[in-house]
């Protein structure tokens, strides 16, 4: 290609060249296209809360917490103490009420379809979803199978 261009005259390669690189410039400039970048949304932050404390026989204790951002919740224990019971001879898994509801200052209301489980043990979570921000609770109750006072600790996972 090279041998073709110098049987030209010297003028029209040099105008040919200027053309086309002229042409190509020109591609690149003056577009009124505006470019736009995607939007990033950042994931929400879980927040973790952890509640500790000691359930009486034919106790409940609630523990206010507050959503930032809607979304799942999540309660479960992890830890009871004592961990197992020995009713006639038998030993089974402790086994506490536990529920996920709306905190108004004052009560703790479950929704419905009622967010609780009588029978919640260690490594059994409860899951909710906080439709909008504002204050939540979790309730720890005694639904009728202590013996005796027992201590939990209890975490809680939301935005």
């Amino acid at each position: 290609m090279l041998s073709l261009l110098r049987l030209r005259p010297r003028g029209r390669v040099l105008t040919g060249l200027a053309l086309v690189t002229a042409a190509i410039a020109a591609t690149g400039c003056g577009s009124n296209n505006t470019v736009s970048n995607p939007s990033t949304t950042t994931p929400p932050t879980t927040v973790t809360d952890t509640f500790e404390g000691t359930l009486t026989v034919n106790g409940a204790i609630t523990q206010p917490f507050v959503v930032q951002t809607a979304g799942t919740v999540t309660a479960a224990f992890t830890s009871l103490d004592p961990s197992s019971v020995v009713v006639n001879g038998e030993t089974s898994d402790t086994v506490v009420g536990l529920s996920l509801g709306t905190w108004n200052g004052l009560v703790c209301t479950i929704g419905a379809p009622t967010l609780a489980n009588d029978k919640a043990k260690v490594g059994v979570a409860l899951t909710a979803s906080a439709t909008a921000t504002g204050n939540y609770c979790v309730r720890v109750y005694d639904a009728g199978s202590l013996r005796q006072p027992t201590a939990y600790q209890l975490t809680v996972i939301h935005y």
